[in-house]
């Protein structure tokens, strides 16, 4: 085994490799089990594999970590993995834990946890990365850290005590809204309340965007309505009116009374037309412009970073207002085709009004059937005066079109080499 301590919050998101150098996938988590008399014994890795599903790698298949990367022998159980009795997480469930010093010296916070192997080469919690309580009035002041082994300290949670998440929030800060999610659904649901309040409004609502509803309102139902509305007006119009259409009518009321006017707007909106159709499913925040716009101003919109990439492939041209609903639509412009003139050329000159627009009735199956047929990735959406009230892009319509439980879907668990916990 080629090893040394290894810090389990910077092992996080490190590649696994096989022996040919293919990679794996990606460490989630370490995995511990409790011992009476000794520090916690690590048993494996969570490891994340293709298709976000998060797997177990026993630690006895680990032949080196190093440099960022673990190498195993290439064997994996690609069964999703869950944890059994007496199994611990140690970024999901025992980063943050409070503990006092057995010599009386006072109390600490885990902020980091190292493991190693001994002799024998079975893997332990070697020393817990702690920090004090601060000494300074400073909001901005934090207490000292220092470094202890297991047995100088013991754990102090009491009862109904809420256990810290800042340090997983912090362990989960560059991960994509996707994984983000699935991470989050992977956690007890005590734990995973406690690591939604932590994140900020952006952060989760991002989060929410790529889970199942169920789970949406389940987290919306646990913080405070001010909390929630916050939230709500930092998601996708789109997603945001699914969420909310799924609350008892007073709650959804009261949510949207506490939401930002603008983002109310768009969601009633939204919730005006069935789920099942292009009006429930599009986005009202089209990018809108007029006829005497140059491609220099499209393209300035288009570059925005929280714009959807989906509904930065074309900018819609419409009669004034521009704001949705529009006047009447006059036709869009493809980013490609945008590309190929100059940044003074105006997108009237360069319209294409060929593309027959679908009203807010079409069907859900109707609108990925145009889709499909003239290979586009979104489309406008009008009402019965032809007025532009928002676009509907392929992802929304695979939201509608996959199961409900395409997020969590496993394939079949068909590997060349398995191995067995």
């Amino acid at each position: 085994m080629s090893t040394q301590r290894v810090f389990a919050a910077r092992l996080a998101g490190c590649a696994v490799f096989d022996p040919v150098g293919d990679r794996l996938g990606k460490v989630r988590d370490v995995v511990v089990v409790y011992r009476s008399t000794a520090a916690p014994r690590v048993i494996g890795l969570v490891v994340e594999i293709p298709g976000r599903r998060q797997v177990f790698l026993s630690i006895g298949r680990v032949t080196s970590i190093r440099a960022g990367q673990v190498i195993s022998t290439g064997l994996i159980n690609v069964r999703r993995f869950s944890p059994r009795a007496g199994e611990v997480r140690v970024l999901a469930e025992m980063l943050g834990r409070r503990v006092s010093f057995v010599d009386g010296s006072g109390t600490a916070v885990i902020e980091d946890i190292a493991i190693e192997p001994n002799r024998l080469g079975e893997w332990a919690i070697s020393q817990l990365f702690l920090r004090r309580p601060k000494t300074s009035a400073s909001p901005f002041a934090k207490g000292p850290t220092t470094f202890a082994g297991w047995s100088e300290v013991t754990e102090q949670r009491a009862p109904g005590e809420p256990q810290s998440a800042e340090q997983l929030v912090a362990s989960y800060s560059e991960l994509h809204a996707a994984d983000l999610a699935n991470t989050l659904l992977d956690l007890p649901q005590q734990r995973m309340i406690e690591v939604a309040e932590e994140l900020s409004d952006d952060r989760l609502a991002d989060a929410l965007e790529e889970m199942p509803e169920d789970e949406q309102v389940h987290i919306l139902d646990r913080l405070g309505d001010e909390r929630a509305a916050d939230i709500l007006d930092q998601m996708e119009p789109d997603d945001a009116a699914d969420l909310l259409a799924q609350l008892a009518p007073d709650r959804l009321e009261q949510l949207l009374e506490l939401m930002e006017p603008e983002e109310a707007e768009d969601v009633r909106m939204l919730l005006r037309y069935g789920p099942d159709t292009a009006g429930g499913l599009m986005t009202p925040e089209p990018i809108i412009l007029s006829a005497d716009a140059t491609v220099a101003e499209a393209l300035a919109l288009i570059r925005r970073h929280e714009l959807h990439p989906a509904l930065a492939a074309a900018v819609f041209v419409t009669l004034p207002p521009f704001e949705t609903p529009t006047g009447r639509l006059l036709g869009l412009v493809h980013f490609q085709r945008m590309l190929r003139y100059p940044p003074h050329e105006r997108l009237g000159a360069i319209l294409d009004d060929s593309l027959e627009p679908v009203p807010v009735t079409a069907s859900a199956a109707e609108v990925a059937r145009l889709l499909a047929s003239y290979d586009l990735v979104s489309l406008p959406v009008i009402d019965a005066a032809h007025r532009l009230v928002g676009a509907i892009s392929i992802d929304d319509v695979l939201d509608y079109l996959l199961p409900d439980d395409w997020r969590s879907h496993d394939s079949d668990d068909s590997s060349p080499a398995k191995e067995m916990r």
